[in-house]
């Protein structure tokens, strides 16, 4: 019996690792996502930052700030195909990391049930070798 206690003891921590790992690898694709957005928006921001001031301005000064303009809206459509392929993976990822987490729960109450098991075995075994000595004694 102890050797069955042992095995699901060992489950149980090899499910808290996994589910360990499944949630390292879920932040790591959150926070991947969330810096892609970020990214896009600052460059949504900067695109902004380039309107002409009122006054005076020379057209090379207004051809400059829309060229660049034009590149960040581009360089920031671009990342939408990421964002999405990375909110897609962090998505993902959480599912695995429930998943882990409920198999690293059921791993652990197995072990509960083992240990509870096998200390309902030795105090039956005491009870049984406490029963046999008084009556010994009682002879």
């Amino acid at each position: 019996m102890n050797g069955v206690v042992e095995r699901r003891a060992r489950l149980a921590r090899i499910r808290r690792v996994q589910h360990l790992q499944a949630a390292a690898t879920a932040a790591q694709a959150e926070g991947r996502a969330t810096s892609l957005e970020g990214t896009a928006a600052h460059l949504t921001q900067l695109c902004h930052s380039l309107t002409p001031l009122p006054g005076m301005t020379s057209a090379s000064q207004l051809s400059n700030a829309a060229e660049l303009a034009m590149r960040l809206d581009t360089v920031r459509e671009g990342l939408t195909d990421a964002i999405v392929s990375a909110r897609a993976t962090a998505l993902e990822s959480a599912a695995h990391r429930m998943q882990a987490r409920i198999r690293q729960e059921s791993a652990e109450r197995l072990e509960e049930r083992a240990a509870a098991a096998i200390a309902l075995l030795r105090e039956r075994k005491q009870q049984a070798a406490g029963g046999r000595r008084k009556s010994i004694e009682a002879s």
